[in-house]
């Protein structure tokens, strides 16, 4: 399948135009033409009133048109012609010379279009795209708004590998031999059954191919085939964050002798093991998870995703010390998580912020029942490649979490779903506290995954583990001022893996939530002019702050000496911190 960027001369007008079902030859004088990624809403002034808020930064959202022209090679005819759409910021619809190929809520996973039906083979194509963000507030972070990802355009014969059809896990690892197992799922949208070879080629690190194998199979018409096969590799070299060794698997499929499509696909060779006694082990090495949580910004850059701001973002947090990034609190973007296989970060790949009950009037759970399926298998299928991610998170601080309102059930029913897709690594979820009811009344949620998230609950490590001596836990989320006695429970207890801290890079949205306060001042959020959170151990800019040093000497990933200078104050006078923040230092 070939596959190029689709990403330069787009057209771009922002507000509704008069007539929304306008279709015919657009007259697009007045609109702006752009490359994309592209995210406007960090182009726009700021507004207080902004009904998004300090959530959001008090950037605005809206609504847009993108569209682009191209012309369809008379090649193409016959052919498989798809779009993959990283990721667009919110509510997408697709058209294609005027006939709608869909739609797509979530801002946060990736979709395909396919093109091939109401393609213009030697002609010219119009394809638009409709974002709606306009619906605040939706978000409890600065989201962005528009097409923010890269957008990919694929040309495949009639057979060919499925969108994200090829999986490959290592079931058996050791130093001296490591098993391989490649699945590949090859469509047939022919309109005769088809005879079909998949080959899968094992490539080392330096490009040396070390396994091959070859399997024959029927493929109905219209229909499609999984075909698994395992390889053997000798001496593997393997993953970890100080040895990030990627191999690759090379796919190619035969129908009578020749290639019909080829993939390439990097993987990692490692092992996992999550269990109370013996906490994590990566290739059967015990290590403690030194973890931040991540939002999906890139700062001044707003949500609009490169593959070098991506990239930066893993080389500060590894040279800080993480070995281990929560995504928070959404799939985030294919180049971060490319970024975290070369460079050697562990992953919590995340789904959800909310499940049927809503934490803003138009976020997720407003499309959550139709859609959860569908957006957790655009998560999973498109990432459980990457050896970096060792755990798939379905949900942070869902209001279900306290067992009631079918929270037990519906946490089953993602990670049964999850597992369907991807057995090979546990299911998490992040679970907070609530005001009004016992803690205990978590353990039917907990129930349904594979290791636990405590958002600010080390107090519940000991009596939990006394109640369920089986479970293994982690901080999913703790502040930077209980940094210290966060780190001691998790080198004391064996069953607390690591911990997360909120928040390893600063972002947009939940403006001020790590402010040093004014006097008097109770708000949890900060008011405009705030903009970013201000809680990161490290800033927008990428400059470590001083909670970031303090960092260094706990975890000894640094100079053993902290030194932190105040301001002066008046006598008397003391500068309250918030949950989140840090001393004025």
């Amino acid at each position: 399948m070939q596959r190029q960027r689709f990403t330069t001369g787009w057209r771009f007008y922002l507000g509704d135009i008069v007539d929304r079902w306008w279709w015919g030859e657009p007259d697009d004088s007045t609109w702006r033409l752009i490359d994309l990624p592209h995210d406007w809403s960090i182009e726009l002034d700021r507004d207080p009133a902004s009904p998004g808020g300090a959530s959001v930064g008090f950037f605005p959202g809206g609504r847009a048109w993108y569209h682009k022209r191209f012309q369809a090679p008379e090649e193409w005819r016959g052919k498989k012609v798809l779009l993959e759409f990283e990721g667009v910021y919110m509510n997408a619809e697709v058209w294609l010379n005027d006939e709608y190929l869909g739609r797509h809520p979530y801002g946060y996973t990736s979709f395909w279009c396919d093109l091939t039906p109401y393609l213009r083979a030697g002609a010219e194509n119009l394809l638009r795209v409709h974002v709606d963000n306009a619906a605040q507030p939706n978000s409890r972070w600065y989201s962005g708004s528009g097409i923010y990802r890269p957008v990919w355009l694929y040309v495949a014969e009639p057979v060919h590998v499925a969108p994200w059809g090829v999986y490959v896990s290592t079931p058996e690892v050791s130093t001296t031999e490591a098993t391989v197992r490649a699945r590949t799922t090859v469509l047939n949208e022919q309109d005769a059954a088809q005879e079909v070879t998949v080959r899968s080629r094992v490539v080392t690190p330096d490009g040396s191919p070390v396994a091959v194998s070859e399997t024959q199979a029927h493929v109905e018409a219209g229909g499609r085939h999984e075909c698994s096969q395992d390889l053997r590799v000798t001496s593997p070299l393997l993953w970890s964050p100080d040895t990030p060794h990627l191999y690759r698997l090379e796919t190619e499929v035969l129908v009578g002798g020749e290639v019909v499509d080829r993939a390439s696909t990097p993987f990692g060779i490692r092992s996992l093991s999550f269990d109370a006694q013996e906490g994590f082990r990566l290739n059967g090495r015990p290590l403690k998870l030194k973890g931040g949580c991540v939002h999906h910004d890139n700062g001044v850059l707003g949500a609009a995703s490169y593959e070098r701001s991506e990239e930066r973002r893993v080389e500060l947090l590894k040279a800080s010390g993480f070995n281990a990034i929560r995504c928070a609190h959404n799939p985030p973007a294919p180049a971060f998580l490319d970024a975290c296989d070369r460079l050697g970060m562990l992953v919590i790949d995340e789904a959800f912020d909310c499940w049927r009950e809503g934490k803003n009037p138009y976020d997720y759970h407003t499309v959550f029942e139709d859609w959860w399926r569908r957006d957790i298998e655009s998560m999973v299928l498109r990432d459980r490649n990457h050896p970096s991610i060792i755990m798939w998170s379905i949900g942070n601080e869902v209001a279900e979490r306290d067992g009631h309102s079918g929270g037990a059930e519906l946490a089953r029913a993602l990670a049964d779903h999850v597992r369907a897709l991807d057995p090979t690594r546990p299911v998490t979820a992040a679970v907070n506290g609530g005001h009004t009811w016992p803690w205990e009344r978590t353990d039917s949620v907990f129930a349904a995954l594979d290791v636990c998230g405590y958002n600010y609950q080390a107090r519940e490590y000991r009596p939990d583990h006394g109640r369920h001596p089986a479970r293994v836990m982690y901080g999913s989320e703790s502040t930077p001022g209980e940094a210290f006695d966060h780190w001691m429970s998790v080198m004391e207890l064996p069953y607390v893996i690591g911990d997360f801290v909120w928040t390893s890079l600063d972002y947009l949205g939940e403006a001020g939530i790590g402010r040093v306060r004014a006097e008097g001042d109770r708000a949890f959020l900060g008011g405009y002019p705030w903009h970013q959170a201000n809680c990161g151990d490290i800033d927008l800019c990428g400059f470590k702050r001083p909670q970031s040093y303090y960092r260094d000497v706990l975890w000894q990933s640094g100079s053993p000496l902290y030194i932190a200078v105040h301001p002066p104050y008046p006598d008397g006078k003391e500068p309250p911190v918030t949950y989140w923040g840090w001393p004025d230092v």
